[in-house]
């Protein structure tokens, strides 16, 4: 199977030509650098994404920035969605703090990416 994708890694968004067999990347065409072939291996075999949101502080008009340790399974981005929105903090929220720890079963923490005091 060919799939052609673009690569994300770098300003330059190399089109990318890969060919799948048996599922396993076999042939990358295209890139530029060494971070193409590695992103057209994990985008095609298992692809992962970083989560930001923004979530609640109690008593506080302004929430909080937050994002996954490391990208989680694409296809569990829905459901981390929806447990991050039942979520309310408690101030104070300082950056770099474990707000959630294994987001719904993948073993990735949610931090806090800004201090709400």
């Amino acid at each position: 199977m060919e799939r052609q994708i673009t690569c994300i890694n770098c300003p330059v968004g190399c089109r990318l030509q890969v060919t799948i067999e048996e599922g396993q990347v076999t042939k990358v065409e295209g890139q530029s650098c060494k971070r193409g072939e590695t992103y057209a291996h994990q985008e095609c075999i298992a692809p992962a994404r970083m989560v930001t949101a923004a979530v609640p502080v109690a008593d506080r008009s302004v929430p909080v920035s937050v994002k996954t340790r490391t990208p989680i399974p694409k296809e569990e981005i829905f459901n981390c969605m929806k447990q991050l929105s039942q979520l309310t903090l408690n101030a104070p929220v300082h950056m770099g703090d474990v707000v959630l720890a294994d987001l719904c079963g993948t073993g990735v923490d949610v931090i806090a990416t800004k201090t709400v005091e």
